[in-house]
């Protein structure tokens, strides 16, 4: 692939030193004699390929890497000078050497090569154009190489924030879990049972069954409500939840554990105020390709949150619906003084 981008670059700057070299020549060798002007301008369009690929190819990517842009600026203004001189110089030169006093000869030529600066000037524009042509691609192929790097490297820092998340559960809910397995023993057997046989799915799912890039969406699915399940035996009578699942095809894929940190924070932050009894109300559906899950829980005014942000994982979750699903996805939470929802919607 690499070896078939180099011949592609190489094979379009041929093209555009020769579409090049053929429209100066069509347009010298009106007025000149043709052999001469054929030596002349392939002088010409081989010292401008020169120094062209001199800025492009060395010192645009060195001052790029480096950050020494103004040191290219100053090269670039003194190689452009220097083209200048040479399509100057080589059309004057071409006039005097082979034209003057021959049968070629007319007054608007020596009109326009009687004075060298003056012809200097005039040649200036297309030396701007040649090093700058030659740079722009230049400049558009190395951004675009320092995107795709930039993207890898965001793609990898996800991805091993991920690997944390599948490689621990979170403490605080594992050691309540546990304690209140520990108290259903003493109490409810069946129960206790039941949800260590939850627990263990819970497990087994986030460290063995999700390790690549997308899973099924029956068995993520199956994953957030063995999740509420656990949650709505903890806390018992003490919350109110209810939840619609519509899945159509178990079968689409879905990047794992996108949706578990809504879940987790919405149990983690819902209001749990003495007078008031809290809630947590979720729906995911399925319609044909595209997956809608909205979940919200209650809030309080007099039970707010630590921080003024969503968390490191709604951040994180922020984070890989912008790597993963781009353009395909739309999410907004919203906080009110009773509630705070979040509505995700993923076209598949």
């Amino acid at each position: 692939m690499k070896t078939f981008a180099l011949k592609k670059r190489w094979l379009i700057a041929g093209i555009f030193w020769l579409l090049l070299g053929l429209t100066f020549w069509s347009q010298v060798m009106r007025d000149y004699p043709h052999l001469p002007t054929l030596y002349t301008v392939c002088l010409i369009i081989l010292s401008s390929m020169v120094c062209a690929h001199l800025l492009s190819d060395v010192l645009l990517p060195r001052a790029i890497a480096n950050g020494g842009m103004r040191f290219f600026v100053v090269s670039f203004v003194l190689v452009t000078l220097f083209v200048a001189f040479i399509l100057a110089g080589g059309t004057v030169g071409l006039y005097w050497f082979f034209v003057h006093g021959s049968a070629y000869d007319n007054a608007a030529l020596m009109r326009d090569n009687g004075i060298f600066w003056v012809k200097l000037t005039g040649t200036l524009p297309l030396a701007i154009l040649i090093n700058g042509a030659a740079c722009g691609l230049t400049f558009y192929r190395e951004h675009e190489k320092i995107e795709k790097n930039h993207a890898l490297l965001q793609q990898a820092h996800l991805e091993s924030q991920l690997r944390l998340l599948q490689d621990q559960i979170n403490p605080h809910l594992m050691f309540n879990v546990l304690n209140h397995i520990h108290i259903l023993m003493q109490k409810n057997v069946g129960l206790a049972g039941t949800l260590l046989i939850k627990f263990s799915d819970i497990l087994r799912y986030q460290l063995y069954e999700c390790n690549s890039e997308s899973v099924g969406l029956e068995r993520e699915v199956k994953y957030l409500k063995d999740l509420v399940d656990i949650e709505k035996i903890r806390w018992g009578g003490e919350l109110q939840v209810d939840c619609c699942w519509n899945v159509n095809d178990g079968r689409m894929q879905i990047a794992p554990l996108l949706l578990v940190p809504f879940v987790e924070n919405a149990f983690k932050h819902v209001s749990r105020l003495p007078s008031k009894k809290g809630f947590v109300n979720l729906n995911l559906q399925q319609l044909g390709k595209e997956l809608v899950f909205v979940i919200e829980n209650s809030s309080s005014a007099q039970q707010p949150r630590k921080h003024n942000n969503h968390g490191l994982g709604l951040e994180n979750v922020r984070k890989r619906l912008e790597l993963l699903y781009p353009a395909s996805h739309e999410l907004n939470i919203e906080k009110t003084i009773e509630l705070f929802s979040v509505k995700l919607n993923i076209e598949l």
